[in-house]
């Protein structure tokens, strides 16, 4: 690309992936305009694969009434096809503000090798965080809110169920409240070794006892169905899964009403009403982005893939259910 193209001259030649119809992907090149004032134009230098909601968005399985909700801050295209989507893009400032340009950020940007944002639409990445490991912002992004609208206190016994990577990243949180029992689980026995990695105990059958708080982050009917089971009287239940266009059933009846269990849940489109009148989303993703901040964490990133080849593999990795958050590279 020559000078001009970043300082405001003809637009540019961008790549991305697009989704054109359900279960087909492929690349695209699309034109990238110049930035003018207040936007920043982003050199990307790896995306992460969002298995489970990428998944629902490839499949065509987002619920008609849920479009508007489910947009992304950058997506082109519809629900209904074609598409692009994804919100997990690192990459390096080549133009904008003077205080930006060179630095490398995180945006919520689908996977793309070139793009313009608004500058309040990318977030600086603090020292000592790795460009490698910083797609895993928006998940730690999500996992904070759910520790957040789970109202954890210090000493409290936690379930979580799902050792994806919200699960893994919700547990690694809560286990960090001092005095806290954190127990991660999920039905593949293979997820043992990245509980173990991040320090936490694991179980692949049912949790023993009762518990303070129980999330659900593994997108299972079944698995909510053991946290109800699970909770001890008055205690938590925080759905921290999203269905697509699935129904969930689960049965009320027993000691439900009697223990007077809470069954709420969470979504990272909105800060909690308890800190929304103090937190900004820029302020959410800074910290998110400041959490991240730990070796131990790149347990998971599960795979990598040239974005040349992106569309040929991405079927794959959402197929794969050992698949963690893939990282592509540019």
């Amino acid at each position: 690309m020559n000078q001009e193209s970043v300082t405001g001259g003809p637009s540019c030649e961008a790549r991305a992936l697009w989704f054109p119809a359900a279960g087909r992907c492929e690349i695209r090149r699309e034109e990238v305009p110049p930035p003018v004032d207040g936007q920043v134009l982003v050199r990307g230098l790896f995306s992460g694969v969002s298995r489970g909601t990428e998944s629902l968005v490839f499949n065509g399985k987002v619920p008609r009434g849920e479009y508007d909700r489910m947009r992304g801050p950058n997506m082109a295209g519809a629900f209904s096809f074609p598409v692009k989507y994804g919100y997990a893009a690192v990459g390096r400032v080549e133009a904008g503000p003077d205080s930006l340009v060179g630095r490398t950020v995180f945006s919520l940007h689908p996977h793309q090798d070139l793009f313009v944002v608004d500058q309040d639409g990318v977030a600086v990445l603090p020292e000592g965080l790795p460009a490698e490991r910083a797609i895993l912002a928006a998940n730690m992004e999500t996992a904070l809110t759910i520790i957040w609208d789970a109202g954890i206190q210090p000493g409290d016994r936690l379930a979580v169920f799902g050792a994806g990577v919200v699960g893994a990243l919700t547990a690694y949180l809560a286990a960090r409240i001092i005095g806290t029992e954190v127990v991660l689980v999920d039905i593949d026995p293979a997820r043992a070794a990245l509980a173990s990695k991040l320090g936490l105990p694991f179980r692949q059958d049912e949790p023993e006892g009762e518990f303070d708080v129980l999330i659900n982050a593994s997108a299972s009917a079944e698995a909510l169905a053991t946290a109800v089971a699970h909770a001890g009287q008055e205690a938590r239940v925080v759905e921290a899964s999203w269905y697509g266009d699935r129904t969930v059933s689960l049965s009320l009846g027993g000691a439900f009403h009697a223990r007077r269990l809470s069954i709420i849940s969470s979504q990272v489109g909105s800060i909690p009403a308890t800190r929304r009148i103090r937190w900004s989303y820029a302020r959410r993703m800074n910290k998110a982005l400041e959490l991240l901040r730990d070796d131990r964490l790149d347990a998971l990133i599960s795979g990598e893939t040239a974005f040349a080849t992106l569309a040929e593999g991405y079927p794959a990795v959402l197929s794969d259910p050992g698949t963690l958050c893939h990282r592509i590279r540019y």
